[in-house]
């Protein structure tokens, strides 16, 4: 059966739309803690694990879910991340933190990082010409997940109690994930006009967006190159400095400029707005200036805030800061896929996503860790925002020498095909 491209994207986007809603758990923190008895660092352990096994099943699975396809692999991810709600409604039936990092931390967090790799090569394939579009709306319905889910969960858990909501939630997420997943498929010859392969030699020989014209590398060949190292290391950076001001957002708004605990949750959703907005309108400009140069916007432009946020106590000039570190947050996520792409081609697009997403499962860890740790001993979060600039300042040169490579590249592929044509 012929596939709409378009309902192939709303497949995808209703695959992260279910596992996005991770980040609605904080809104579960306090009944959680409530029904078992937890301490807050517990409870938060079980999403710390859940995001370190989301980017390690991402990375070890990669290769897995390239062999299953993606209809296969978002059924795969279904079962393991409905499982896991499931499972993590029974954990808390019983009181076991043990069952419950378990469930929702370790085989929920399965369920998430195969279900996040899931449709991006095959977006990547169906929509040649706007790639970064492409990732972008199915990662930003990772990013506005918590919008919906977030008040749905709180309605359900206030309604029906805790334990029901993750049973009502779990089966809900699995028969929308099932659906999504099997509308899944790349695109067959005579689908499109032009092949993603067509459109990335037109675009060489144009000499735009497409960073080289080389070999479509397995994941074992990009492994061997200095760039894979170096575009984990960004990733890893800007993840973990956007992750550590995400978590303590709302304390620091009430802190350093006086919020009361209402207006600093009204804050919160308009970052979870920013969040997710910001994937699908960087992703789109990635179209136009292309992944490397994308980046280098992102880093200059979060070294720039994170430094400003250290030092401004004026409401609107911190939240102004802190939005525009999450819009550029969010769009580092959206615009990697379509960034590898440029650089190792497509042939292992979903297995080299994989492997570069143990950043974020490292990075949702260290991030916190290091903001708690720090924020203890200055007493502040001065220190540890400087930090964080001088970090990203590190990312900027990073990713600096990777366009300059990307750019003698490209001059290289474009001279040796116009050789040959001669």
């Amino acid at each position: 059966m012929k596939r709409n491209r378009w309902l192939i994207a709303l497949s995808a986007v209703g695959i992260h739309i279910c596992i996005g809603s991770v980040y609605a758990w904080s809104v579960l923190t306090k009944p959680v803690m409530a029904a078992m008895g937890l301490s807050l660092g517990q409870t938060t352990w079980a999403f710390s694990i859940a995001i370190l096994f989301l980017g390690l099943s991402a990375g070890f699975l990669g290769g897995f879910v390239e062999r299953m396809g993606p209809s296969r692999s978002g059924l795969l991810s279904a079962c393991f991340f409905a499982l896991g709600m499931l499972g993590t409604g029974y954990a808390i039936s019983v009181k076991s933190t043990a069952l419950l990092y378990l469930f929702y931390g370790f085989i929920g967090g399965i369920g998430l990082g195969t279900g996040y790799i899931t449709p991006v090569s095959t977006l990547v394939k169906w929509f040649p010409r706007h790639r970064g579009f492409a990732t972008g709306m199915a990662i930003m319905g990772f990013g506005f997940a918590a919008l919906i889910a977030g008040p749905v969960m709180q309605h359900l858990t206030a309604a029906y109690g805790l334990v029901n909501n993750f049973l009502i939630m779990g089966c809900t997420y699995f028969v929308i994930m099932c659906a999504s997943a099997s509308y899944l498929r790349p695109p067959r010859k005579g689908e499109l006009e032009q092949s993603l392969e067509d459109v990335l030699k037109e675009e060489a020989s144009r000499g735009n967006k497409r960073t080289m014209l080389g070999p479509q590398m397995t994941r074992r060949e990009a492994l061997h190159t200095w760039k894979f190292y170096a575009l984990w290391w960004i990733f890893f950076t800007n993840i973990t400095c956007g992750i550590g001001l995400l978590a303590v957002a709302s304390p620091m708004a009430q802190e350093v400029i006086g919020m009361t605990p209402a207006q600093a949750a009204s804050l919160v959703g308009i970052i979870g707005v920013v969040n997710g907005g910001g994937r699908i309108v960087w992703s789109t400009v990635s179209d136009w200036i292309g992944r490397g140069v994308t980046y280098l916007v992102f880093f200059a432009l979060e070294v720039a805030a994170f430094y400003a946020l250290s030092i401004t106590t004026e409401g609107l000039i911190f939240q102004a800061l802190v939005l525009l570190i999450i819009s550029c947050y969010g769009g580092g996520f959206s615009c990697m896929p379509a960034f590898l792409s440029d650089i190792f081609g497509v042939r292992q697009l979903a297995s080299i996503h994989g492997s570069i997403l143990t950043a974020w499962g490292i990075a949702g860890v260290a991030g916190p860790v290091i903001l708690a740790v720090m924020k203890e001993n200055t007493g502040g979060y001065t220190a540890i925002l400087q930090l964080f600039a001088g970090l990203l300042a590190l990312a900027f040169l990073v990713s600096a020498v990777i366009q300059i490579s990307n750019m003698q590249m490209k001059k290289k592929y474009t001279l040796q095909e116009e050789t040959q044509t001669e």
